[in-house]
């Protein structure tokens, strides 16, 4: 699903306009970027829950020429699916 579809599903829903999905689904979005931009976590029952792992600079090699390259430390956020989720998911493959 992407974010456009996800709109279309909300205004159907909900019986609102496009533009007032897009506006709901664009404030989650947006205070989700913020909690985790800031180090925090995000939990929704059911579903899952996002965090910011941290990962530290290292040195490591070029595959095609062999060269040591510095990787930069970076953040990046982190999916993990709910066991409820997984379990219902898994439910109706079965």
């Amino acid at each position: 699903m992407t974010k456009s579809e996800l709109m279309e599903a909300l205004a159907e829903s909900r019986g609102l306009s496009r533009r007032t999905a897009e506006e709901v689904v664009n404030v989650i979005f947006d205070g989700m970027r913020d909690v985790l931009k800031s180090g925090g976590r995000i939990e929704i029952r059911g579903f899952g829950s996002f965090k910011v792992r941290q990962y530290k600079g290292r040195t490591g090699r070029n595959p095609k020429t062999g060269a040591e390259i510095l990787v930069k430390p970076k953040v990046l956020p982190i999916f993990k699916v709910s066991k409820l989720m997984r379990d219902r998911i898994n439910k109706d493959l079965e």
